[in-house]
């Protein structure tokens, strides 16, 4: 779909008016960042004639996407997920409004020359009947006849995937987001939207459509803002969650074993040592953590994968999420300055190895090469207290829903 949009893009960029549409599009951008509050802010109150405009394009617009809203923000919360803030951004509101800028000064421009050079004013004549002036406006470019047909399978396109994605999240609305749901359901929620939309424009057309979108969007931008406050909210947790240390109870590695440490530290580590580190250290640490869980009543499991090597211990709950603390093979590109120096030991080649642990909340984990099985023990046992403190809140509750074991089982 987007190829496609992308290909009708370039179409009437490098068919149309190009030396044109560029400067339009720099002038454009310069004239909307300076007159950004006015934009914004303007309501025409003290220009009456250019009310029935304000209401029938900015305010319907804004009443658009409001509606939407509860179906685009889901849908995009859910294939979004796992990504950080700063690429949700990016990929949802940066990107798009960038595209958004060039395609409406690609086609918007594009069809004002026209109109102006060659039309003649044909083409503003139909403002008022846009399904109209978009195939009009294609007859003033090359192969108008093929390009009409891809922009009517560019609409089909749009049309489907809109009403697919309200029909999933529909869906999930209804099913309490179940990973399943049976098939005659989705081509229920399918069937009721195609009923109501056909109900609506047999009783008043595209106006009823319009006004529907306004009656929906009046409720729901009260919703929005209660959403920004909980954004906030959750925002704020979120960080304290992350940033919960452990309590003052906490012992690091003990200097029992300092000659042993310092061999440790100087030299580098093959992907056959560190594997043969989690065999014998890591799983037997797990091991008996795992015994001492049961004799306290305490189920847990012990997990081993390949592609990285990987061995985990986790501690799984039906209201909460699990507790997982892991321990996988990594590597890291060691320096050239430091291959070269002569001050170090010998290293064969540039990559280095090393046990990293690993948390089922997606905390960093860091390196566990210098603990012995104890003081492995002891770790684990300083998380797991972190979580049972953690869980034991009220205010994190959002943190410590079951959904997240969904993936898990």
């Amino acid at each position: 779909m987007h190829d496609l949009c992308v290909i009708l893009l370039l179409f009437v960029l490098f068919l149309g008016p190009t030396v044109y549409l560029v400067g339009s599009f720099t002038e454009g951008i310069g004239n909307y960042v300076n007159n950004f509050f006015s934009l914004t802010f303007d309501t025409h109150v003290y220009d009456e004639a250019t009310l029935p405009w304000f209401y029938n394009w900015t305010i319907l617009y804004w009443a658009w996407w409001i509606s939407w809203s509860p179906y685009v923000g889901l849908f995009i919360a859910k294939i979004s997920k796992g990504r950080t803030i700063r690429e949700f951004i990016a990929a949802v509101l940066i990107i798009p409004t960038i595209f958004n800028f060039i395609w409406m000064s690609v086609f918007g421009n594009s069809a004002m020359w026209f109109d102006i050079n060659i039309a003649k004013g044909a083409l503003s004549s139909l403002a008022d009947n846009p399904d109209a002036l978009m195939f009009r406006f294609l007859d003033y470019l090359p192969l108008s006849e093929i390009v009409s047909y891809l922009v009517i399978l560019i609409i089909i396109i749009f049309f489907v995937t809109s009403a697919d994605s309200g029909i999933f999240v529909m869906n999930s609305i209804a099913t309490k987001n179940a990973p399943k749901s049976p098939k005659w359901q989705m081509v229920f929620w399918g069937a009721l939207l195609a009923i109501l939309a056909l109900m609506l424009l047999n009783t008043g057309g595209l106006q009823a459509l319009q006004t529907m979108t306004l009656i929906t969007a009046l409720p729901f931008s009260i919703i929005m803002l209660l959403f920004c406050v909980s954004l906030v909210k959750a925002l704020t947790i979120d960080r304290r969650y992350y940033e919960r240390d452990f309590s003052v109870s906490t012992v690091p590695w003990s200097g029992e074993f300092w000659k042993d440490r310092l061999q440790q530290i100087v030299s580098f580590k093959s992907r056959e040592s560190v594997d043969e580190f989690m065999r014998s250290t890591v799983k037997a640490a797990f091991e008996d953590l795992q015994a001492e869980f049961k004799e306290n009543g305490i189920e847990s499991k012990i997990h081993e994968l390949d592609k990285p090597n990987r061995i985990a211990i986790e501690i799984r709950h039906d209201l909460i999420n699990n507790f997982i603390y892991g321990v996988k093979n990594q590597f890291k590109v060691v320096s050239d300055y430091v291959v070269e120096e002569e001050n170090l030991p010998d290293l064969a080649d540039k990559k280095t190895y090393f046990p990293k642990s690993y948390f089922g909340d997606a905390r960093e984990g860091y390196d566990i090469q210098y603990f012995t099985k104890n003081e492995l023990i002891s770790d684990v046992l300083k998380h797991y207290e972190r979580f049972l403190e953690i869980i034991s809140e009220e205010k994190n509750e959002m943190f410590i829903s079951s959904n997240a074991n969904k993936n898990l089982r």
